[in-house]
């Protein structure tokens, strides 16, 4: 490929499901459709931890979670697990500006990326050590207090995320056209991530009474994995405390109304590169870090293999990408490695070899592609066992360690109402998963990892005790002063 700029957008928290080039009639996303329209939409992407710190390292390093210790939102990025896709673009010559949201440990660290603008890092170099604690596993309420709050406001998310693309639209037309090489700058948002909070008008578009309802989301609905059960109950909701279809109408109206926010923030900096004229030299990547569960089987945030939490959008555009085009075949966040690079005519570097991810380029331009399985796994806060995923073209295992495992049949059962695991009928695709998934990792060992490597943590932190008797100390990380 021939090597040009880049414009990487992401979101937070952003499911894919309420996006209308996603199939979804009621949301207002016109400027992500309008991408969508003229580039390549991935139909199947997926990221490869549920939670922000653990997924977004593996994003930047192109490997998966348990390879470079990031288990949760205390094990940020610092630039010496492995190498991140800006150290390759520097190194290359080419320039990397970061504008917003990165969650890594704090701004002085080698991740490569030395140029961050107005950047958001995990709380106090440490980020969320409450949870850490996976076993005998204290009760937290934040998702229904969030619930609780949602509806129309201001937040510092949303004062953050204008200034966010205000600061791309001005980098755009300042300081771009000074680049000589070409230049990636990448535009991190916060929403929709929770709070659920947004301004009047666009809570006004979403009437409460017309957003569709979650799945299985009644209490004598949500499934009775003991796994899932368990996380529910210590840090969602029990069903004797459960708020009712009001309050989860009122919630889903607000995280619609948060996205067409987003997708209006998105516009602005996609009309800049228009009005200067460098959307004919720039390709564009949008994608999310994770999903939302929005209220599907009696969850609220991010944390399960459902695709509520695990599906994002993908969306690839730019000089050489078809319109119209959509790819089928199943990728994830850990391709956005090789893809950026292939984007600036970098070709792998000798430690690559064992990089799982692949170059989505020749998709988004409609070459054969192949068929992969995706991996994922959860070693975070609330999930008393490791979970992992391992999906093919047509089915998911999820496997627990300790527990049952669950298979679904995607084709027949998109919603994932149906578990199989226990259908013999379906033994042989059960099998040849859990196969798959233990040639590919160890799961209970690598349980005992991330719990060994989390109690390690907490006691540099001042121990186990301590951190319980603090409590949790955030619901969700501060945008910096400025925007509080």
């Amino acid at each position: 490929m021939e090597p040009m700029n880049l414009l990487l957008i992401m979101s937070d928290e952003h499911r894919r499901q309420v996006m209308g080039c996603y199939g979804n009639a009621l949301a207002q996303t016109p400027h992500l459709d309008a991408l969508a329209a003229r580039g390549a939409r991935f139909a199947n992407a997926a990221c490869n931890v549920p939670i922000c710190v653990p997924s977004r390292a593996a994003f930047v390093t192109g490997r998966y979670g348990h390879q470079i210790g990031s288990w949760d939102n205390a094990a940020p990025y610092t630039g010496i697990e492995a190498s991140s896709w800006g150290h390759r673009l520097l190194g290359a010559g080419d320039h990397v500006t970061t504008i917003g949201k990165l969650h890594f440990r704090q701004p002085g660290d080698p991740t490569g990326f030395a140029d961050q603008r107005i950047p958001m890092h995990v709380m106090h170099g440490v980020g969320d050590l409450f949870g850490c604690i996976r076993w005998d596993m204290p009760r937290t309420r934040h998702q229904l207090e969030v619930i609780r709050h949602a509806g129309p406001g201001e937040s510092e998310y949303i004062r953050y995320d204008r200034a966010i693309a205000a600061a791309a639209v001005a980098w755009l037309q300042h300081e771009a056209p000074r680049h000589a090489a070409p230049w990636c700058l990448w535009v991190s948002f916060t929403l929709p991530h929770f709070p659920l909070v947004v301004p009047p008008p666009y809570f006004e578009r979403y009437p409460p009474e017309r957003v569709p309802l979650p799945i299985q989301w009644d209490p004598s609905d949500w499934p009775a994995h003991p796994h899932l059960r368990a996380f529910r109950e210590t840090r969602v909701q029990t069903p004797a405390e459960h708020v009712g279809e009001a309050a989860i109408r009122r919630a889903i109206a607000t995280y619609y109304g948060m996205c067409t926010f987003l997708d209006e923030q998105i516009g602005r900096v996609l009309g800049a590169l228009r009005a200067t004229g460098l959307d004919r030299s720039t390709r564009i990547l949008y994608t999310s870090d994770h999903g939302e569960m929005l209220g599907d089987y009696g969850c609220w945030g991010k944390h399960t293999m459902y695709d509520s939490d695990i599906a994002v959008p993908l969306i690839l555009a730019g000089p050489e990408v078809p319109p119209g085009g959509v790819v089928d075949q199943h990728v994830s966040l850990v391709d956005a490695f090789p893809t950026i690079l292939d984007a600036f005519g970098i070709p792998p570097a000798s430690g690559d070899g064992d990089l799982p991810g692949r170059s989505l380029w020749p998709a988004a331009q409609g070459e054969a592609f192949p068929q992969r399985s995706v991996f994922a796994e959860y070693h975070a806060t609330g999930s008393e066992s490791a979970v992992y995923l391992l999906r093919d073209a047509r089915y998911k295992l999820v496997h627990y360690a300790g527990y049952a495992p669950q298979l679904f049949d995607l084709v027949t059962d998109r919603a994932e109402r149906h578990d199989l695991a226990a259908d013999a009928a379906h033994a042989d695709a059960l099998r040849r998963l859990e196969a798959e998934l233990r040639r590919l990792v160890d799961p209970e060992g690598l349980d005992a990892a991330a719990k060994a490597d989390q109690r390690r943590r907490l006691a540099l932190h001042g121990g186990e005790a301590a951190i319980r008797a603090a409590g949790p100390q955030i619901a969700f990380t501060r945008a910096p002063e400025e925007f509080r």
